[in-house]
């Protein structure tokens, strides 16, 4: 399946680094083949980069890894198709405009019978079940919200979680979502979350031979949160998601999450009731 990766910051970050070894997962150390893209969302607006081959020989993520766009939040995939062509069209991340705002979405998964009834607004471009689950949550927003203001990410956050839980019951559904406010990251099967702030340490990239010294490269204050499929890195403490859980970052922090204690207790009784689951313009990544 797919591979995701996404960058929330307190300030203009490059995320060349880890960018490096995420993409090297496209042909070189993964199977993920079928195309690859990354969306930086800043300043009120959002840049997308998409590419049908293969992300370790792009010229165009080798031209990103050489000329790094600095953003507050950015959003990154590389495909192995399992529904779709390998074409432009079925590559993500997706984008589309709600409010005033730029939505980006990238999805790993695999969705079986998801087929709904086309939207009011919002229709698919391309052939991926991805695509489809994307027009359909912001048809759901947009019907959601009606013609009201802008939504913040607080209102939005617990109607993501519900439509995210109601897209997984056809399958494996782990997303990342920006709409350049905030991140929203769901995990159905399997997503780590790492977060970076001083101290900053020396460290090394999982997929190639690669290390830096990102005190040398970031402020004391800078602050960023960094999501993956799998972890980038050696020796710095992802954090695996729960399933079915959703977090929502903010400039470089989590700003809350779908996991109360509540549910956690309920969880554990459930498991014990049935015995047999930077200067800003320095800043990287």
């Amino acid at each position: 399946m797919c591979q995701l990766f996404a960058l929330s910051a307190n300030s203009p970050t490059a995320v060349t680094f880890s960018f490096a070894g995420f993409s090297a997962r496209g042909g070189l150390t993964g199977e993920h083949v079928d195309g690859w893209g990354i969306a930086f969302h800043d300043e009120g607006g959002c840049r997308v980069f998409i590419d049908e081959e293969r992300a370790c020989e792009s010229p165009l993520a080798e031209f990103l890894q050489r000329h790094p766009i600095r953003s507050r939040a950015a959003i990154a995939h590389i495909r192995k198709a399992t529904q779709g062509r390998v074409q432009l069209s079925n590559c993500h991340p997706f984008v589309r405009q709600w409010k005033g705002q730029h939505w980006t979405f990238c999805h790993n998964g695999d969705l079986q019978g998801f087929n709904p009834a086309a939207g009011d607004v919002f229709e698919p471009v391309g052939g991926t079940d991805s695509e489809r689950a994307f027009c359909w949550i912001l048809e759901q927003l947009r019907a959601h919200f009606g013609a009201g203001p802008r939504p913040e990410w607080r209102d939005l956050a617990p109607v993501l979680a519900d439509l995210a839980q109601r897209v997984a019951q056809h399958g494996i559904f782990n997303f990342v979502l920006g709409n350049g406010e905030a991140l929203f990251a769901y995990c159905s099967t399997n997503l780590s979350l790492l977060t970076r702030r001083y101290p900053f340490a020396r460290v090394s990239l999982r997929d190639i031979d690669l290390t830096i010294d990102l005190g040398e490269a970031n402020q004391r204050a800078d602050r960023m949160v960094l999501i993956a499929t799998e972890p980038l890195t050696h020796g710095e403490a992802w954090t695996p998601f729960a399933a079915g859980e959703l977090k929502v970052l903010v400039d470089g922090a989590q700003a809350w999450s779908n996991q109360p204690a509540a549910s956690a207790r309920a969880s554990a009784r459930r498991k014990k009731a049935v015995p047999s689951l930077s200067e800003p313009a320095l800043c990287a990544a």
